[in-house]
């Protein structure tokens, strides 16, 4: 049985407009623009205004990309938001997201895989399309990291941001779209990258306000350590399943997190660094955000043309990992 190829049809990005710089942060806490330049190549990160939620950040990434699809909200069946920021516990974002939207033929569900979240989006698009259950599909990346950061901890502070994509996938052009895609976790890393209370292991609390246990914790150095080894791994794996060698990806789009690690992953892969895409320094992390900003940057930029062989890859809370190789179809 030959399956039809499925591909990403439309992109489109959206980040607040409030930024926050290294030299904001250097006013409230202990750090300097220097420290966290030179450790995460972070120079500023976007920040939602009191009034936006997940949601909101949303529907301004998806109507930009109807808008360059041609295509109405109507004509989307399926909603995939890709998260660990929803707007409420229940009901989904993305059910708030097709009801803003007008997205009145879709189907919804939220998605959770932190910052591994939009390759894990558009690997269950690319199977609800070729099982021949939905049409057209759209993913949505999207974060609003600043309303569980603790301004107190300058180890986790500085690194996450806001911000979402949005990309429509459809059937496209036999022999291009998606090739391959690897996912994984490792669930005994479970609590590297954690926020401690608000689920129903630990329900929020006086005591666990007091405890700030609402705000993301992260063990650093485990969560590099798995990163660097993660990330040209997965890249690897997803490579070989499309029956290529890394020499052949034109442009790697990797998670946004940390410049040390994606450099350190070229080398492992033994690829040039120039064919990694960086936009960190602008946006920091911004979890399931983050590869879709940088995809839709680079798309934006002339980077990325059709036939182009792009290789995505990220790790996240989980901890998970993923990476995927599209043949560009437009």
């Amino acid at each position: 049985m030959k399956f039809k190829s499925v591909g990403i049809i439309s992109l489109g990005a959206y980040v607040p407009e409030n930024i926050m710089t290294n030299f904001d942060f250097e006013k409230i806490i202990d750090t300097t623009d220097e420290w966290i330049r030179t450790r995460t190549g972070i120079e500023e990160r976007r920040f939602c205004s009191p009034e936006q939620a997940t949601s909101d950040l949303c529907i301004e990434a998806a109507k930009k990309a109807l808008a360059n699809a041609n295509l109405t909200p109507e004509d989307i069946d399926m909603v995939i938001v890709a998260t660990c920021t929803p707007d409420y516990q229940l009901p989904s974002t993305a059910c708030i997201v097709q009801k803003k939207l007008g997205a009145v033929n879709a189907a919804a569900y939220d998605l959770n895989a932190a910052c591994s979240g939009w390759i894990y989006g558009l690997t269950m698009a690319t199977g609800l399309i070729k099982a021949d259950m939905y049409k057209k599909v759209l993913v949505i990346g999207a974060e609003a990291l600043s309303r569980s950061l603790d301004m107190q901890d300058r180890n986790t502070c500085i690194l996450f941001g806001d911000g979402a994509t949005a990309a429509i996938l459809s059937e496209v052009e036999d022999g291009y779209g998606i090739l391959s895609t690897h996912l994984g976790a490792d669930g005994d890393l479970n609590g590297s990258l954690i926020v401690p209370a608000g689920g129903s292991r630990t329900p929020t609390s006086e005591e666990t306000i007091e405890e700030r246990g609402q705000y993301i914790k992260m063990k650093g150095q485990e969560v590099f350590k798995f990163a660097v080894n993660a990330l040209p791994n997965a890249a690897s794996c997803a490579i070989e399943k499309a029956g290529l060698k890394a020499t052949d990806i034109d442009i790697f789009i990797p998670h946004q997190a940390n410049s040390r690690i994606i450099e350190t992953a070229a080398k492992r892969l033994e690829v040039p660094i120039d064919k990694f895409y960086m936009n960190m320094k602008n946006y920091g992390n911004t979890s399931a955000a983050s590869i879709g900003l940088a995809l839709n940057e680079a798309h934006e930029k002339g980077l990325i043309k059709k036939g182009d062989l792009v290789a995505m890859v990220g790790f996240g809370a989980g901890l998970t990992y993923a990476a995927t190789v599209i043949k560009w179809s437009y």
